[in-house]
């Protein structure tokens, strides 16, 4: 079963669109399972009805007529109870109903497994029999799997619009709507822009060639290429390596030898294809060919296609170079995308992003905040390569995008744009005001920095300083790690910037998903390994060199302060302490004056929420980092799209724990601050102010909505809505109160209700 499975599989992946995908699904099953029907039911668009969507066995006509209510019949019976129904007299069920518009006869074995995808029925995988006999139980957890399978492509055909297109007869492409997770707020409309992957066949876009004798000769000069390539290593191995192993390369060459690959792609290029594209679409087909043979060993021979696939693109790809026009407005598009692709789309020109993988506190999320660019990550159902030059929505506050949006739908969020522009307009009133309740209760309000790009814009909105400078970021765009000297040239840029005002360096801050690519950290659980305070701890010669550039960059400002990351245990907190102190000591030794700056740990784990009093009597100040601490509270991982709705702040066990932290700050007379998310949130903001919180810590772009919410509400308002928030058992009670609070105040539209 498992094999007849993986052949269905690859037939399934190759389908042209969710209507083929179906018929072969019926097709393949009835056959695997020896049954006489094979049906597929989707749940309807008015989500209370299955559709018959393919089948083989009964009428054909009957597809995409016949509508069953979701209580209706024994297929109706499988939705309901989301779970398989096996039956050897179908019809002597109290729920059996014959459909005569389906042509069925009298079938006496029915087995009906549930399609359901991350708790959403999606609808109904059915196999019937003339022959009186329950299918067996290896029978049953074959559909299952199959009904697994399936619901993975039902969901990316509702991503794009497939499945509304089956239901209506309209043309699937217009108005796709596409779901992720907010990473910089606002809305962007422009044309896409894909980037992808050298080597990744399923992100290249299609592209017509600006002039196609070019791309021949790009292509044939990279088939020529890749050959010398293959013999050169062929002729490096003869006589180290087995004959079969060393025939290998043999094989590759022939196949680039052979008239097929080479012709049809250039056939595709005269056709229209960029070099890129052609090799693309011929290596698919070529795969595909190899993947229907029945001879396993021949079938295995596809991965060889591949592999030479894979080596036309990466040569391709370094011989011609993206230079296409740029538009005006361009939505950066991609699988992944970093900090370094972001940055090279001149800033008049970059409107938005979009990306399938990352969270809201991915680094290029956090770039595109600091840029003020809107941007959606996550989207889980992305397929870039079909979005170049389509004309995109990005709705950075609610997580979506719309490709080739409606009329209707691009009116709504131009109208959004207009309103964000006035709201803009009265955000500048704020800039000289202090962060201060009605009855005159203020907090101090800080930017999060990591780029010298970030400072103008903090500066103009009246900011009290730096509350998190990403020191990893010089880290992470270079080569090898950045000397002492180069670092106290960073540091001073950006603590000179901000005198007086304070600024606080996090130290060095990798691990989990941030990397350095020359200083690989191999951990099969990257988010609870080796990250943080405990890499830079095991490597005192780069702590010790960073914390020198620190202090040094302080020399005659003052307004230094250092924060570390991802304390866990007392004993870090007191040995990066002593670290910073036989810093100071090497520098005293040298000669330098060197401040004694305020020192500081963040709280990010539940075991730091729970020694906060000790941190306190260790340290100068507290800094809780909301991101991570409601992650490892919640056992989410943001990034995981399956999981990303369950990564909320406001969950009651969230607020409670900022809630204590800062209750034992209060305690010790120590400083506690919050950065990240929560603190972004003009709304939770009211809550942090309630609890007594010193500063809150955000992006630039938020700092004055955060001013705005505070100057309306009086301290007494502000602990009301604490006292019934931390009262409350599940988080969208917490979502509604602090939401209808903003309204009572005409500031709903601060929050931008998801629509």
């Amino acid at each position: 079963m498992l094999e007849i499975l993986y052949r269905i599989v690859q037939k399934v992946n190759a389908a042209r669109d969710l209507d083929q995908a179906l018929k072969i699904i019926v097709d393949r099953v009835a056959a695997a399972t020896a049954s006489d029907v094979c049906s597929v039911y989707l749940v309807a668009e008015d989500h209370a009805n299955l559709m018959l969507m393919a089948t083989r066995g009964l009428n054909p006509e009957a597809v995409g007529r016949v509508r069953l209510r979701l209580d209706e019949g024994l297929v109706g019976l499988v939705a309901e109870r989301e779970e398989p129904i096996n039956l050897g007299d179908p019809e002597r069920h109290p729920r059996f109903r014959y459909v005569p518009e389906t042509g069925e006869e009298r079938f006496h074995a029915f087995l009906g497994v549930p399609v359901i995808h991350y708790r959403q029925l999606l609808g109904v995988l059915v196999v019937q029999r003339h022959e009186h006999r329950r299918f067996d139980d290896d029978e049953v957890a074959f559909m299952v799997t199959m009904a697994a399978q399936l619901a993975g492509v039902i969901a990316h055909a509702q991503a794009v619009g497939s499945i509304d297109a089956l239901h209506s007869g309209r043309r699937a492409g217009r108005n796709q709507r596409l779901a992720g997770v907010p990473g910089a707020t606002g809305v962007a409309i422009g044309i896409g822009r894909v980037i992808y992957a050298p080597a990744d066949f399923a992100a290249v876009p299609d592209r017509a060639p600006e002039n196609v004798e070019i791309e021949e000769e790009t292509f044939l000069g990279a088939v020529r290429s890749v050959r010398a390539e293959l013999a050169k290593l062929s002729q490096r191995l003869s006589g180290s390596v087995p004959d079969n192993e060393h025939m290998l390369f043999e094989v590759y060459i022939h196949i680039l030898d052979g008239n097929t690959l080479v012709e049809e792609t250039l056939r595709r290029i005269r056709a229209g294809q960029w070099a890129v594209g052609a090799v693309r679409d011929t290596i698919a087909e070529q795969v595909r060919l190899f993947d229907e043979m029945e001879d396993s060993y021949l079938r295995e021979r596809a991965s060889d296609i591949r592999e030479i696939g894979r080596r036309l693109l990466m040569r391709l790809s370094a011989a011609n170079e993206d230079t296409r026009n740029i538009p005006e407005k361009t939505i950066l598009v991609g699988h992944e995308i970093n900090a370094t692709q972001l940055v090279e789309i001149p800033r008049d020109k970059l409107a938005g992003m979009v990306a399938a993988t990352g969270s809201v506190n991915s680094h290029v999320a956090i770039l595109a905040r600091a840029l003020g660019i809107p941007a959606v990550m996550g989207v889980a159902d992305l397929d870039a390569a079909q979005l170049e030059g389509c004309e995109l929505i990005v709705d950075g506050y609610a997580g979506r995008v719309y490709a080739q949006p409606a009329r209707a739908v691009r009116r709504e969020y131009r109208r959004m744009m207009r309103e964000d522009a006035q709201i803009s307009d009265r955000l500048k009133e704020f800039q000289s005001l202090p962060a201060e309740t009605l009855d005159g209760v203020s907090i101090r309000l800080y930017v999060n920095t990591g780029l010298i790009s970030d400072v103008s814009s903090s500066l103009e909105i009246g900011c009290d300083g730096v509350g998190l400078h990403r020191t990893e970021f010089p880290f992470m765009i270079r080569d090898h790690f950045p000397g002492e000297e180069e670092q106290v040239r960073l540091y001073r840029e950006v603590l000179e910037a901000y005198a007086p005002r304070s600024v606080t360096l996090r130290t060095l801050d990798i691990g989990g998903d941030k990397m350095l690519a020359y200083f690989p950290i191999d951990d099969e659980d990257p988010l609870l390994g080796w990250r943080g305070i405990r890499v830079t701890l095991d490597h005192p010669e780069i702590f010790l060199t960073q914390l020198r550039a620190m202090l040094r960059a302080d020399i005659g400002l003052g307004n230094l302060q250092i924060m570390f990351p991802m304390i866990s245990r007392l004993e870090e907190a007191e040995e990066a302490v002593r670290l910073v102190q036989r810093a100071r000591k090497q520098l005293h030794e040298d000669g330098l004056e060197v401040n004694d700056p305020k020192l500081g740990a963040m709280i990010e784990v539940p075991a730091a929420v729970y020694q906060a009093s000790s941190l306190a009597r260790r340290l100068d100040f507290l800094s809780i980092g909301s991101n991570d601490l409601a992650q490892y509270l919640l056992a989410v991982d943001r990034n995981n799209p399956r999981v990303a709705a369950l990564y909320d702040e406001l969950h009651p066990a969230v607020l409670r724990a900022v809630s204590s932290v800062a209750d034992s700050g209060g305690r010790a007379k120590v400083p506690v601050y919050v950065c990240g998310e929560m603190a972004a949130n003009p709304a939770i903001a009211l809550l942090l102010l309630a609890m007594r919180v010193n500063g809150l810590s955000m992006s630039s772009v938020n700092l004055l909505r955060v001013k705005w919410v505070i100057r309306s509400f009086s301290f007494r308002e502000a602990r009301e809505l604490l006292e019934q928030a931390v009262s409350m058992e599940y988080a969208e009670e917490v979502h509604t109160l602090v939401r209808n609070a903003l309204e009572s105040k005409d500031l709903g539209r601060l929050m931008r209700p998801v629509k």
